[in-house]
């Protein structure tokens, strides 16, 4: 159904907020405007992983092409090697069908490609939001700025630190891994002309470090994950010590070849890693969420972003569908269902993830997780690579319309 009169307020202008306001406006045809609590739209210089899964949902936007081309291709699939550059495994890189291959793109990059699929007037920045009020037929949201505006609908896509999120539900606590991120770009014409333009993962030792290509292999995106008694706060722009990264990579028992790329690292941040335990509801009455304020988890999978995108077309397909702004509630309500089980396996699968690559106490026997390590690749191809949240919307719709039909036969 045509939705160009449903007035949907985005809160949080990051990469899943404006991807689920192209998706909303492109999709569902809604009225957007996304508020964003900063003065322009920025992100710290580091990278992140497009998964096929991922792709599959830009795809369907009309956007891969131009993602793909800020982007940086990989020449195969990536490695995970150990903490002497032993190769354990080759890691998924496409989908089964081999039809979308992972790449890396910085952050930055793809926040400017998706703004520019945005009208410059649906984007209100310098708008924090204060305190949100649940109407008879919409929502009233209030911003520290002085501006006070009411919606049909809200999505809060405000990150781990959600104040939308406080709105609709008891949060639990944020759980710390126990682990810090050192991350950063490395200018890639400073490595040598045979460094491999994939991503590679050194493990081992309760931590572990990886790199890719981004920006066009310009530049190189690199992550060092090191254990720390914290708890520390969680930060995307916390400036580092490189000295204390090289130092946590520095032993003989690591690759030479690692050491040396430390060593060209200028410049870096840190941040503390945490998830939360995966939530019951997403949703109440017109408000619903998306991304890390509904599903927060660690990075080792790489699939924070990639479930973004998943929420942002699946979130579209049930608005479409809506019969007029008062079917709001009932789309949200299907949106969440459908989305709950496959985000907190991925919560679930990602704390699994950094297990493995830190080779903990578990894994006192190293063979037992090399093979571990292998095993997960085709579980990542089916599960993570080739699911289609455009597809498992369409269906769960059918499903729904026939049920209808066969009620009232």
């Amino acid at each position: 159904m045509d939705n160009r009169a449903t007035r949907v307020a985005i809160i949080g202008g990051g990469l899943g907020g404006l991807t689920a306001a192209i998706a909303l406006m492109k999709i569902a045809g809604a009225e957007v405007t996304v508020f964003e609590q900063a003065r322009k739209l920025a992100e710290v210089g580091a990278g992140v992983g497009v998964a096929p899964n991922g792709q599959r949902g830009l795809d369907r936007l009309g956007l891969l092409d131009e993602v793909k081309l800020a982007g940086a291709p990989w020449d195969g699939p990536g490695v995970n090697l150990g903490t002497d550059g032993r190769p354990v495994a080759e890691v998924a890189w496409s989908d089964s069908a081999g039809r979308y291959q992972s790449f890396g793109i910085h952050r930055a990059d793809l926040i400017d490609v998706l703004r520019r699929s945005i009208p410059s007037d649906a984007v209100r920045l310098g708008h924090r939001l204060a305190s949100i009020h649940a109407l008879d037929s919409s929502v009233r949201l209030e911003f520290e700025n002085g501006v006070n505006a009411e919606f049909e609908a809200v999505v809060g896509a405000d990150g781990v630190h959600s104040l939308v999120r406080d709105s609709i539900t008891q949060p639990s606590d944020p759980v710390y891994s126990g682990s810090i991120a050192y991350r950063g770009v490395l200018d890639a014409s400073l490595l040598p002309e045979d460094w491999p333009m994939t991503s590679q993962v050194w493990m081992g030792g309760g931590k572990h470090f990886m790199c890719y290509p981004v920006r066009q292999r310009k530049l190189f995106n690199y992550v060092g994950f090191v254990p720390s008694d914290g708890p520390l706060k969680e930060s995307w722009s916390a400036e580092g010590d490189v000295s204390e990264l090289a130092a946590e990579f520095g032993g003989e028992e690591w690759d030479p070849r690692l050491r040396e790329f430390i060593k060209l690292i200028d410049k870096t941040f840190w941040w503390g890693l945490y998830d939360r335990e995966p939530l019951a509801n997403w949703s109440r009455g017109r408000v619903t969420l998306l991304g890390d304020a509904a599903h927060t988890m660690l990075p080792y999978v790489g699939q924070g972003v990639n479930q973004a995108i998943e929420d942002s077309v699946s979130l579209a397909i049930f608005l479409r569908e809506t019969e007029g702004p008062e079917g709001i509630v009932d789309a949200f309500k299907r949106y969440t269902t459908a989305r709950l089980q496959r985000t907190a396996i991925m919560q679930a699968s990602s704390r699994r993830s950094g297990s493995q690559l830190d080779s903990q106490a578990e894994y006192e026997d190293i063979t037992k997780r090399d093979a571990d390590v292998r095993a997960g690749r085709d579980f990542r191809r089916s599960f993570f690579y080739d699911y289609d949240a455009a597809a498992v919307a369409e269906k769960t719709l059918m499903r729904s319309h026939n049920a209808r039909r066969a009620l009232f036969a």
